[in-house]
């Protein structure tokens, strides 16, 4: 309903400032540029990951991630600086980039970045998480020993299950969950990995005994501290101290934003939680 209200307003109408809207929208403009981070070079991005082992199948997952930031990047870069020439009467101002004005105008982003990157509230927070999905990638080294889990286009777990010696229908992941809320773990075993960002949503989280309690006052989201990943061949039965909690995406909750589920520990039966419909969110945006 607000976005149908937002796109009856009046087009030509300017800001509380007097700007008009290209003027709003150019400044915008510049300020995006001049944050947007740099192209990656692919020789560099290569010898980075054959540091890590192109083969490996996490470094492989990785590489594509780039790539789509790369896209991301390449759009943007070129949507914006089109922009300014076709407010500047340099060229046509063509339907993507009236598109491209109006939503920024909006604080909404343009139809054709959120194709090919991610969905978001608001032009800010897609903007920032951006520069965030970025400087994870930059941050990369070595193998990484933590993750970022909202910063993935495609965070699915068939990422993480393969492995040199183990068939894939008979891998099953299993995980602990650490104390700590963020940070960089040591392990010796290259099939696990530690993940860090993700939200409960309709449960809190007993951060000393490690288990699901009841939310707090007020408290719409409980950060998770870190989880730790592994992967085993044998398919342990389930146990009633524990809760099944799918992880999604985003707050919408459809088979597309599904990811995969975790373990939790719980001093009440699972049914209590499934009733509450707890969930794990990667982003709360």
């Amino acid at each position: 309903m607000l976005s149908c209200i937002v796109n009856i307003q009046p087009k030509d109408a300017g800001s509380g400032g007097g700007e008009t809207r290209e003027s709003v929208v150019y400044k915008l403009a510049d300020d995006m540029l001049e944050k947007l981070p740099g192209d990656y070079i692919p020789h560099e991005v290569k010898d980075r990951l054959k540091k890590m082992g192109l083969l490996q199948p996490i470094n492989i997952f990785l590489r594509q991630e780039i790539d789509r930031m790369q896209k991301v990047l390449t759009l943007v870069r070129s949507t914006l600086k089109d922009l300014k020439l076709a407010i500047d009467g340099t060229i046509i101002m063509s339907e993507n980039l009236r598109d491209a004005l109006d939503n920024m105008y909006d604080a909404r982003v343009p139809s054709n970045w959120k194709k090919i990157s991610w969905e978001s509230a608001t032009l800010g927070f897609w903007f920032t998480d951006l520069l965030d999905r970025n400087v994870q990638f930059h941050l990369f080294e070595g193998r990484p020993n933590c993750f970022w889990m909202t910063g993935f286009f495609n965070p699915q777990t068939r990422n993480y299950q393969s492995t040199k010696s183990w068939a894939l229908d008979l891998v099953v992941l299993e995980n602990d969950l650490t104390k700590m809320v963020k940070g960089y773990h040591s392990c010796s075993i290259r099939r696990c990995v530690f993940i860090h960002g993700l939200h409960l949503d309709g449960a809190g989280w007993d951060r000393r005994n490690v288990r699901l309690i009841e939310p707090s006052p007020k408290v719409l989201y409980t950060l998770l501290p870190v989880v730790h990943v592994f992967a085993t061949n044998q398919d342990k039965p389930k146990s009633s101290s524990q809760y099944e909690c799918p992880v999604y995406k985003k707050p919408r909750r459809t088979d597309l934003t599904y990811i995969f589920p975790l373990m939790l520990k719980t001093n009440k039966n699972p049914d209590h939680w499934i009733l509450r419909g707890v969930a794990l969110l990667c982003d709360t945006k």
